[in-house]
């Protein structure tokens, strides 16, 4: 008898299109849920944290949270209030567009003429309609935290930087930093 419900369940679950697996989620429904709690410490936060950092290395390729991959709305049920034309939450919009992400590619050295910069630092961000965008930006132009993540002060030293500063935001809007050499 038992082993009849069991199996009735399986076949209820999965005719209804869901996988028995404990572990069959989004990873970026993940990504959405541990950024809003600061990536707490957990097996599924640290796959979440990893799979962030592996799209936007060694080039920024991807954007680090994708939304179209996570099923939040359910069909049939009712519109919920304050759906922006994005199909996003004002909650999920501040996660997503608290994500800010620098592609630092910057090097400054010494010639015989004083010295020679050469800065292709881009900044990557969410639009209003959730579109991923990259626009030049100096590295001298960047926000204080970038210049802290990458240890950059603008006082004619030879330095090479090359990697990818990320800022995410919590619930709370504490800022979370992390800079990844390359």
């Amino acid at each position: 008898m038992k082993q009849s419900i069991f199996t009735l369940a399986i076949c209820a679950t999965s005719a209804l299109g869901f996988s028995p697996k404990a572990d069959a989620y989004s990873i970026d429904c993940a990504i959405l849920l541990c950024l809003a709690g600061g990536f707490p410490t957990s097996a599924e936060c640290s796959a979440a944290k990893v799979e962030v950092i592996r799209r936007i290395t060694p080039f920024p390729i991807e954007p680090p949270l994708q939304l179209w991959n996570c099923p939040m709305r359910a069909s049939g049920g009712p519109v919920l209030p304050g759906i922006g034309p994005d199909g996003l939450t004002p909650d999920v919009r501040r996660f997503r567009d608290g994500i800010e992400l620098y592609h630092v590619s910057y090097r400054s050295y010494r010639t015989s003429d004083g010295m020679e910069i050469t800065d292709a630092t881009q900044r990557g961000s969410y639009t209003a309609e959730g579109d991923f965008v990259w626009r030049p930006r100096d590295l001298s132009d960047a926000p204080a935290w970038v210049h802290e993540a990458v240890s950059y002060r603008s006082s004619g030293q030879t330095l090479t930087l090359r990697g990818v500063a990320l800022r995410t935001l919590d619930y709370q809007g504490n800022a979370q930093v992390e800079w990844v050499s390359y």
